[in-house]
């Protein structure tokens, strides 16, 4: 086999394979290679310039961990079903997205234990996963956005082909797969690549690490490097997207944006394999470009997500205004959000000092995605709450309500379907006492503009990574099983109205929302679908269109129909038109 490193700056590159030591030859633009005969399973690291061995940048396997030795894998063990490949993932326009971390997933947090709720999740009726991140990262647990290892999944959660079988038995029932990828920052703990070359740079910051260097010398390779992983994702794991982690953070000033890069050689990828496969950026910045076509300016992405639509919701329902919250009032900006998506579109930002973002323009309802609840805004509370654990049962079927039946894509997170009472914190494991100690002092620190109360729990206890397992015996429990049923309701409901979405802001009709800030009324019409929420401490009349419309669903069934008016906090909700 084909032993292959790029190593621009050093004088000699050995293969260390078992007890051998076997000089590489230099090649062209920075690279060392040699071909040696090697099996599955065989253990190996490189040494530059006669210095101790290092894992391979691109090892497919680290079951040693991020310090340990790569190991050999063959990919054929990755072709696990004779269908592979055939399966096709439902267009975005129709996608409800279920956002999950495979160790919390389940108590055992395994590809294996998680395959075994895979009928709870058709049941729901949801169409896509979306793992956070797999790449290997450091110690035994961790949210993963700090692995070092960007191709080789972590040992923790199963092999890699367990991995393989756990997304083709997602395949088999009509579930698509997408995973979290990063590449605006690796971890600190292992991270090996700066031995090697100039992947990272001085010249930009981000908050988690050094920036990667896509636009300066030796750039091409680094580009190389991470547009290679992606591709690897898709094609030898069958993944059916990506979701691009913080991409304000990807710092690329050439002519070519990084992101333009990678939307171009996933969209020849997918030619190639003959299936749909799609990129979802996450960034805070409200900016169309992300989606808009090259031939436009923009960087060719198939979606991304609306952080606004989370922070108006939440502010209106919660009430609470620390932080960036304080961006947000009342029933007017929910109003702004389940129209346009987009809350801010260029007005002056309080929270930020200045004006954020763009009127949303050519973009397609099915270009955003959006949630009442996701990993980042449970897990970025000192606390973890989900909204469960901060509202009662009749907020939580509204926003459960304006998020599924909103013309844009939904995202649940994990335990969202029946309000989960168990926290989603933050946590880590990393083998670096200090580094663990430096990692708990921040997340207190992160947390000193909001007013949350109680001490922070520290990411490296592995109790605070234990009380982050969903408890799946909740189900059972009549309150928990009652929101499960209305989220599977409103799921069923969205899918039987597949044009809900529409194909783009021409020929989709923009959805219908009227309010009353005063009288805390909202109404929201769409595609046949009438939503209604009386917000008010009484009953109170509610104006409905014009037509004939049929009570389909509402909040508080255990009440009698009130003829002309709403009971207080609840939601109706009606088709007909």
């Amino acid at each position: 086999m084909i032993f292959s490193v790029w190593a621009p700056h050093a004088r000699s590159v050995d293969l260390l394979l078992d007890e051998r030591r076997i000089p590489l030859a230099p090649e062209a633009r920075g690279y060392w290679q040699a071909e040696v005969s090697a099996h599955a399973g065989q253990d190996y690291k490189y040494s530059l310039d006669g210095a101790a061995g290092l894992p391979d940048p691109r090892s497919r396997w680290q079951p040693a961990g991020v310090h340990g030795a790569s190991q050999v894998l063959e990919t054929r063990v990755l072709d696990v079903r004779p269908d592979r490949g055939r399966f096709r993932a439902l267009p975005l326009k129709e996608a409800i997205i279920y956002e999950l971390h495979m160790g919390t997933f389940t108590p055992e947090g395994t590809y294996a234990a998680a395959q075994m709720k895979l009928p709870h999740l058709c049941e729901l009726g949801v169409t896509h996963l979306e793992l956070m991140p797999l790449a290997t990262f450091p110690g035994q647990r961790g949210w993963g956005y700090d692995g070092v290892d960007l191709f080789a999944p972590f040992p923790g959660y199963g092999t890699p082909a367990q991995l393989a079988t756990f997304v083709s038995a997602c395949h088999a029932c009509g579930l698509a797969v997408l995973l979290d990828v990063v590449y605006n920052h690796l971890g600190p703990d292992g991270n090996y690549l700066a031995s090697y070359g100039p992947y990272f740079t001085d010249r930009y910051k981000t908050g988690w690490g050094a920036a990667i260097n896509y636009d300066g010398p030796h750039s091409d390779e680094v580009r190389r490097f991470v547009i290679d992983n992606a591709l690897m994702w898709l094609k030898d794991y069958e993944f059916d997207g990506l979701r691009l982690d913080a991409v304000h953070a990807i710092f690329s000033f050439e002519a070519v944006h990084l992101l333009e890069d990678l939307s171009h050689a996933v969209k020849l990828l997918s030619q190639e394999l003959g299936r749909p496969l799609v990129l979802i950026a996450e960034s805070d910045l409200n900016d169309p470009r992300l989606v808009h076509a090259v031939s436009r300016g923009g960087y060719g992405l198939d979606a991304h997500w609306s952080d606004d639509f989370h922070h108006a919701l939440h502010r209106y329902f919660t009430g609470e205004t620390d932080g960036y919250y304080a961006d947000f009032q009342g029933l007017r900006d929910v109003a702004t959000a389940l129209r346009d998506g987009y809350v801010y579109q260029g007005q002056y930002s309080p929270h930020r000092g200045r004006g954020h973002g763009r009127p949303p323009r050519g973009v397609a309802p099915h270009q955003l995605i959006v949630s009442a609840q996701n990993h980042d805004q449970i897990g970025n509370r000192a606390q973890g709450e989900r909204l469960s654990g901060l509202l009662e049962l009749a907020p939580l079927k509204a926003i459960a309500a304006l998020t599924l039946l909103s013309p844009f894509v939904p995202l649940l997170f994990q335990g969202e379907e029946w309000g989960a009472s168990t926290p989603f914190l933050y946590f880590t494991d990393h083998q670096d006492p200090e580094l663990g100690r430096l990692v708990a002092a921040g997340r207190s620190k992160e947390f000193s503009a909001f007013s949350w109360q109680g001490a922070v729990p520290n990411p490296q206890e592995p109790s605070t990574f234990e009380r982050s397992k969903l408890d799946w015996s909740e189900l059972s429990k009549p309150r928990h099983a009652e929101l499960f049923e209305w989220y599977r309701r409103l799921i069923r409901l969205r899918k039987d109205r597949p044009e809900m979405p529409g194909e783009s802001r021409v020929d989709a009709p923009e959805p219908k929302v009227k309010f009353d800030e005063a009288a805390q009324w909202l109404t929201f019409l769409h595609n046949g679908v009438f939503v209604a929420l009386n917000w008010r401490d009484r009953a109170q009349g509610v104006p409905m269109p014009g037509g004939e419309w049929k009570l389909l669903m509402r909040s508080d069934s255990d009440q009698a129909l009130m003829a002309e008016a709403m009971p207080p906090k609840t939601t109706f909700i009606f088709i007909g038109g």
